[in-house]
């Protein structure tokens, strides 16, 4: 525990924000962190550095047995950028307050990539030779679409990083449901397609408003619609395994897979999940960046509005291109789609492996746990080598210290911490999955 501490606080004071733009990120930082701290006789490392100062690393241990299953653990280093006002400690001090560590990356994902770090210290310590090829790496820009870490690993150096199995972020937080611990294995994820609109209008001059053509108050109009849209239910058999697993009473299980009830029922569940619930079975539409005008006395002829739009598997761009304009209406013919970003949703099969012994560990150290299928309803790392036919899941085992309400609105909000109870489960978990699925 005190030893992923001390390499997690490492990890958040090297600031390795990303906040989109090639030059930043600054992830060589950790990247020469992680490589001091495995280093050992006969350990391959390598390092890659695709963009200066966007490093990742990949450490690799050959298995013995070229037809046993191979096994890869993915961290990523970078982190979101901070409002430093909206928290109560520094954002990058990785303070130890009351037996959490408090700074941004600490539950996305820097313990995870830490704790795992600090488990395969402990195999190579130990003389660990496996059967199956190993791997760890920790990677570039997860938080601006992979470009310079996984993406650019898969395409460059995929002989380096391939694998039969994949564990990256992040499962594990306690559900609100059910009896004894229902902890999820992410074994999907939505996509994405990010979406510009530009709004037009008319120009004039600011002082007469009386029915112009205001494109930044059309834009408001639109954007409110767009918050405001439900799109079409999908209870996936995805989502159907999920609520079976959690162990609900009859009538719950029936109203949460049944199309007529489960608004009703989600309005029932927990407060804490009803926001992931809604988006594991929705395509999602959230407004979140508006831009209009040149000048305070001038009425605006354009305005552009970015959508974070998260599809589940099925709704292609068509489909995501009708909902819009279904949720938009009547202002549609004075939008324009600028821009679209599609990035199509992933998943990997239960039942596998790997599946198999992440539960059976997770039982031996969590006893009343029961590990359910869930879908990740952000981006992960995982969707690039999905694509390349590696299974793929999303793991992590959190204690009971945070409740799962705190722990969600952590994700790229204030106040970002982790406590060392969880840090001792994961390192502990990452060290027991490996010795028994390679091992």
């Amino acid at each position: 525990m005190e030893e992923t501490t001390d390499l997690l606080q490492h990890l958040i004071r090297n600031e390795c924000v990303n906040d989109g733009t090639p030059s930043s990120g600054h992830e060589v930082r950790s990247v020469d962190t992680l490589a001091s701290y495995l280093q050992a006789p006969g350990v391959e490392i390598k390092r890659y550095e695709p963009q200066p100062g966007r490093g990742s690393l990949v450490l690799r241990i050959e298995g013995t047995d070229p037809k046993a299953p191979s096994l890869h653990f993915m961290g990523h280093t970078d982190v979101v950028p901070v409002t430093r006002s909206g928290w109560r400690h520094d954002p990058f001090g990785a303070e130890l307050i009351d037996g959490e560590v408090w700074g941004r990356g600490a539950v996305d994902m820097l313990d995870v990539t830490a704790s795992m770090a600090v488990a395969v210290r402990h195999l190579l310590t130990s003389g660990f030779r496996p059967k199956g090829t190993f791997i760890y790496s920790a990677v570039a820009d997860e938080e601006a679409l992979g470009t310079y870490g996984a993406q650019w690993l898969t395409e460059n150096a995929w002989n380096d990083v391939k694998s039969d199995y994949l564990v990256t972020e992040f499962g594990g937080a306690r559900f609100p449901m059910g009896k004894g611990a229902k902890l999820p294995i992410m074994t999907a994820e939505k996509g994405s397609q990010w979406t510009r609109l530009r709004v037009k209008g008319t120009p004039g001059h600011g002082s007469m408003p009386f029915k112009s053509d205001n494109a930044l108050v059309k834009a408001s109009e639109i954007i409110t619609r767009v918050a405001r849209y439900k799109a079409p239910l999908h209870l996936q058999e995805l989502w159907r395994s999920f609520v079976e697993g959690i162990d609900l009473g009859t009538v719950e299980r029936m109203a949460l897979t049944n199309p007529t009830a489960f608004d009703v029922a989600l309005e029932r569940a927990p407060e804490a999940a009803q926001p992931m619930f809604y988006a594991a079975t929705r395509t999602t539409f959230s407004p979140n960046i508006a831009h209009s005008g040149v000048k305070v006395n001038v009425i605006p002829d354009s305005a552009e509005v970015d959508i974070d739009i998260r599809t589940l598997p099925g709704d292609d761009p068509d489909a995501v291109r009708k909902m819009l304009r279904d949720a938009i209406g009547d202002l549609w013919k004075d939008v324009e789609v600028v821009h679209e970003g599609s990035n199509p949703a992933s998943s990997s099969p239960l039942g596998t492996p790997l599946w198999d012994t992440l539960t059976s560990v997770t039982k031996r150290l969590i006893p009343d746990s029961t590990t359910v299928p869930f879908l990740i309803v952000g981006a992960t790392d995982a969707r690039f080598f999905r694509r390349k036919g590696v299974v793929s899941y999303g793991y992590g085992l959190m204690s009971e210290k945070i409740p799962f309400g705190q722990f969600a609105k952590m994700f790229h909000g204030n106040d970002e911490r982790v406590d060392q109870e969880t840090l001792r489960l994961m390192s502990d978990l990452w060290e027991q999955t490996a010795r028994a699925f390679v091992g």
